[in-house]
């Protein structure tokens, strides 16, 4: 097939065929429609399918942490996914921002983004790693980092307000973040980063040249 792309799973080739690409919309996000069929795994070719796809998506996510105090930084902001499913539709996240990729490097990005978010510095930059956020719908790609900041720093409202943000800084115990896991942190970035926190704390501070606060 033209413009095919094959993978080898065992035996069986995947590969999928691009039939049509269009541009639905180009708003705040750009999303794309397409009309494709791919491999089959009994063999052969599955039926024709239509999806669509936002495009364009990179993102860098900031999970902020004060070894010394034991303290980890968080802010929240009103967040529209949540309206109808959540009241009031506001998320504690980790400090996070697009990241165009072409101009700027994540690392970049992350440094910048906390901030104009918190009003501190990261002293260190510790990457986690990259997923995919919903391949089902989208390419959005998350960049995930540790920082290692002074907490006092952080505080008050921030956003740039031509990007129509306001953000408020939350400071959590550490104990008191993992306990709110699955309750008021409720988002991908910051349930990954918490639970890699706890797996990797002692090699993180350790890589910090710091000390374990004790549990």
């Amino acid at each position: 097939p033209n413009g095919d792309i094959a993978f080898f799973c065992g035996r069986m080739k995947l590969e999928y065929e691009l039939l049509e690409e269009r541009c639905i919309l180009d708003a705040f996000f750009k999303m794309n429609r397409y009309r494709l069929r791919h491999s089959s795994f009994e063999g052969g070719w599955c039926g024709e399918i239509v999806r669509e796809r936002i495009e364009h998506l990179a993102a860098v996510s900031v999970l902020l942490y004060d070894p010394a105090a034991d303290l980890l930084v968080f802010v929240e902001q009103f967040r529209v996914g949540l309206v109808g499913s959540v009241e009031p539709p506001w998320c504690l996240e980790t400090v996070s921002g697009f990241c165009d990729r072409a101009h700027e490097s994540p690392d970049e990005v992350a440094r910048r983004e906390v901030r104009e978010e918190t009003g501190c510095e990261v002293k260190i930059l510790t990457p986690i790693g990259e997923f995919f956020v919903s391949p089902g719908m989208s390419v959005e790609r998350i960049s995930l980092y540790c920082g290692l900041i002074d907490a006092r720093q952080a505080d008050g409202v921030h956003g740039l307000e031509h990007e129509g943000e306001e953000l408020r800084v939350v400071k959590l115990s550490r104990e008191a973040a993992m306990a709110a896991l699955f309750g008021r942190l409720n988002s991908t970035s910051v349930i990954m980063a918490m639970q890699w926190l706890a797996l990797h704390r002692e090699q993180l501070l350790a890589t910090w040249g710091m000390q374990p606060v004790a549990d």
